[in-house]
Order: structure tokens, then C-alpha cells, then sequence
């Protein structure tokens, strides 16, 4: 019996070792070609997706904003910005009507005793416009009486000279013209002064109305510096024109209004920012895998729902990015806005294709190819395809179960290259995909005899450039 367990053991040990060297012979077996230690991988068949990954923050899709109040807009009111001096904390459950931030009082206040000032102003000087008026008025109507009665009187002379020689009969008549056209004179300068001083008095009035229309809205406006709730929700903080959260201290204004909103959490969205080598394969309607920081555990399908039109460069980053916006499908009382979340774009998926590790995957200008073995260890060109962050379809070149090595042979640039046909294909499918280009182009804009490039110098058709050659 003891024999029998010495022989069983004996049988697994060797049966380890025997294991252990075949493993080592797939893994290092280049070695005993090249010297190398080579790490090698075999090319799979099977589903190959291609995902775009991204941080981004979650936001409510819907939410209530808390703005300024609508006061500061008005044109009266000569102030365009103004600091938020409290807050409640970020995260408060409030209800209709409830306190939520108060602004600077005291620019208001001031505003207030100035505007306060000037309708004090205004007041005065339609007082004096009225004074001014009645006593201008009241010397005019004595002007005006004198005039009619001068003009009496010289009628009377007029018709007592009847007895008198010619010359004072003419004289007489030319007196009571004069104190006619006197009279009119005075009835006409009456109508004008009176004119004047009602167009005056209305000026006045008019400032006066102007000055207390802004010291009523300032009124109004400095009552509703203290900001409440519309509605009930969770406070969450805005964002101001630079990026940063609003908070005690910051300065909004009518052109930047919000201060804090009430999110509705039964429909959220994450928005993220793509990079511009990557915006090009992310599109409305694509599905979304989206991990939210705080709960790794948790994971929540979602879709890309807007892509913008126009890059922008995000602060502290030369790198250009676009906005994207991926609503999440169905709801979680735990999710909060501004929570970090991961997101997973699914931007293709094909079925039954070949595909080998990124690694295993090498450049030049022209072409890509892999070390591969055959008898010997080669340089394979392939035409590869769609890539993801680890994987690269090959739509030929290789086949299925084939061993790729995922590290440069030292004597790689002795090794033969295989593949020239492939090469060949590949420049065959580009030319006439520039061809149809150029057909397309020409159909929707009218040809053009021929331009010139930067220095001036006009191009022949097809001088463009040539590829560079394939690796010797």
C-alpha cells in the first residue's frame, strides 16, 4: 500500500514537470530561433466591440433653476452684477418658499439712497418749475391787460380826434395801430411762455415719474434679495461662466443668472467630453455602460443622446474635446448630481472576425505587420480594421489560432516580410476609395481649373504625393 502511494506520487510530480515544460516550450519557444524570450498570442475568433471610454458627471436631465430675481433686469436699475453673500448647503431638502440665498444688501441699499436722493431732487425742481411758472404766467396776464387797455385808450384818442387838424387825426390813428399790434405781439407771446412753461412743468413731472419707477423697482429688487425656493427639491449649486461651483463670494449677474437648481431626480444624464480623435465614431442612439464612482458595484444602461457640433478646450488642457450627453435608463435613489461616472460607448460591434492583441501590432508609414512563424519567425503584413483599446480586427493575413509574438524579435529588421500582395490589396481599396471621393466632389461642386498652393505655385493634377514604400 505504501509502495503504491510512493509510485502515485512520483507519477504526479513527473506528470507536473512534463506540464510545466510544455507551457514553457509554447511561451518561450522562439527562443531556440532567435535567442529572444517571446511572448506569444494566438489569433481569436469571435464578437469584436469597439468602445470608447470616458469620465463624466452626472446631472439631472430636468431640473428648476434658481435665478436672480427678475428685478435686476430692469433698465432702471444700473447694476449688472452682484455677490451672493449666504447660501444654504449644498444638498438641502427644501420646500416651497424656503430660504435659499441671500445677495449683497448693501450695493442695493446704496443704490436705494441714491435713487432715493435724485427723486428728492426731481421733486424740488418740479416745485420750482411750478413757481417759476405761476410767477412768469402772472406777469405775462399783467402785460397782457395793459396792452388791451392801452389799446382802449388810443381807440378813444383815435375817435376824439375827429375835430382835431389832419395831422393829429393821423397821428391818433397811427397810436392805435401801434397799440394793436402790441396787443397781438403780447396775446402771442402769451401762448408761447404759457406753451413753455406747460412743456416745462411736464419735463419735471416726467422726471419725477422716472425717478420713482427706479426707486420702486429698486424697492422690489431689494426685497427679493433674499432668494426662495419655487418649488420643493435638493439644493444643488450652479455652475458660473468660468467652470467653477457658485458659492459665497461669487458674483452672478442678469447675463449669468442661475445660483442654484432643484433636479429632478427621476431622469438623469451624464455629460462627458470625447476626444477629437474619437468624436468621429460617437453618434446619437448608441449604447452606453455607465459606473458611477461612488457605487462601483452599480452599473446602468444608458444611450448617447447629443453630440455637439463644435470642439472647445477645456481649462488647464491644450487637448480639444466635444460635449457629449448619455441619458441613463431607469432610476436610482442614490444617484446625485455631479457624481463622477465612467462611461462605456459602445461605437460598433461585428460578429465572427478575427483579432489579434494591439500589441502584437507594428507600424510603419504604409503598412502594419506582425511577427508571426511559419517555419521560421516572419514579418506578416496584415490588413487590420476596426480597433478598441486592446484589440485590432485582421480582415487578412492571418488565421484563426495563428501565434503572433507580443514583443520585437532582437534581429527583427533581418526578418523576411511576407504579405506584398496584401500590401498591394490595401493600396488598391484606398485608391479607388480617393477616386470616389473625387468623383462625389466633383459632382456637387463645379470643377475648378486648377488652384494654387501656399507659395503660389500652381499644382498638376495628381501631384499630390505618393505613400511611402512598404518596408524592405
Amino acid at each position: 500500500m505504501q509502495n503504491r502511494n510512493s509510485i502515485v506520487k512520483r507519477v504526479a510530480i513527473g506528470a507536473a514537470v512534463v506540464i510545466v515544460l510544455i507551457f514553457g516550450f509554447w511561451i518561450f519557444r522562439g527562443t531556440a530561433l532567435t535567442g529572444d524570450i517571446l511572448i506569444e498570442a494566438h489569433v481569436q475568433r469571435g464578437t469584436f466591440v469597439a468602445e470608447v471610454y470616458s469620465t463624466g458627471q452626472l446631472q439631472a436631465e430636468n431640473a428648476t433653476f434658481i435665478e436672480v430675481p427678475s428685478e435686476l433686469s430692469s433698465r432702471r436699475i444700473n447694476i449688472f452684477e452682484i455677490q451672493v453673500t449666504d447660501l444654504v448647503e449644498e444638498g438641502t431638502v427644501v420646500e416651497e418658499g424656503d430660504f435659499v440665498a441671500s445677495l449683497d444688501h448693501s450695493a442695493i441699499e446704496e443704490l436705494l439712497n441714491d435713487a432715493r436722493d435724485e427723486l428728492e431732487r426731481s421733486l424740488q425742481a418740479l416745485e420750482d418749475a411750478r413757481i417759476d411758472t405761476n410767477i412768469n404766467m402772472s406777469n405775462l396776464r399783467d402785460g397782457l391787460v395793459n396792452a388791451r387797455v392801452a389799446v382802449e385808450e388810443r381807440r378813444l384818442v383815435m375817435e376824439q380826434s375827429i375835430y382835431e387838424s389832419p395831422a393829429v387825426q393821423r397821428q391818433a390813428q397811427l397810436d392805435y395801430e401801434r397799440a394793436e399790434r402790441n396787443l397781438t405781439q403780447e396775446l402771442s407771446n402769451y401762448s408761447l411762455k404759457e406753451r413753455q412753461a406747460r412743456h416745462s412743468v411736464e419735463r419735471a413731472l416726467e422726471e419725477v415719474r422716472r425717478h420713482r419707477e427706479s426707486v420702486e423697482d429698486i424697492e422690489r429688487l431689494f426685497n427679493a434679495l433674499d432668494v426662495r425656493a419655487p418649488k420643493p427639491g435638493m439644493v444643488i449649486y450652479s455652475y458660473d461662466r468660468l467652470g467653477s461651483k457658485i458659492r459665497v463670494g461669487s458674483t452672478v449677474s442678469r447675463w449669468a443668472p442661475r445660483i442654484a437648481e432643484l433636479p429632478d431626480l427621476s431622469s438623469m444624464i451624464s455629460n462627458t467630453f470625447i476626444n477629437e480623435s474619437d468624436i468621429s465614431r460617437i453618434r446619437p442612439g448608441q449604447k452606453v455602460v455607465v459606473g458611477v464612482d461612488a457605487f462601483p458595484e452599480k452599473r446602468f444602461d444608458g444611450e448617447v443622446v447629443t453630440v455637439a457640433n463644435i470642439g472647445q478646450i477645456l481649462p488647464n488642457s491644450d487637448a480639444r474635446v466635444f460635449e457629449v450627453t448619455i441619458r441613463l435608463f431607469g432610476t436610482d435613489p442614490e444617484l446625485r448630481p455631479a457624481m463622477t461616472t465612467s462611461n462605456i460607448i459602445t461605437v460598433d460591434r461585428i460578429e465572427d472576425v478575427l483579432y489579434i492583441p494591439l500589441e502584437a501590432v507594428y507600424r510603419t508609414d504604409s503598412t502594419r505587420y506582425v511577427f508571426t512563424r511559419t517555419n521560421q519567425i516572419v514579418r506578416q503584413i496584415i490588413d487590420a480594421g476596426m480597433e478598441n483599446s486592446n484589440h485590432v480586427v485582421v480582415r487578412n493575413g492571418l488565421e484563426e489560432g495563428q501565434v503572433v509574438f507580443l514583443n520585437p524579435p532582437s534581429n527583427r529588421e533581418e526578418l523576411p516580410l511576407l504579405g506584398e500582395e496584401i500590401y498591394k490589396e490595401i493600396l488598391q481599396r484606398e485608391e479607388k476609395a480617393a477616386k470616389d471621393s473625387l468623383e462625389q466632389n466633383i459632382q456637387e461642386v463645379p470643377q475648378r481649373r486648377g488652384s494654387r498652393d501656399d507659395d503660389g505655385e500652381r499644382r498638376r493634377p495628381g501631384g499630390e504625393g505618393r505613400r511611402n514604400p512598404m518596408p524592405q
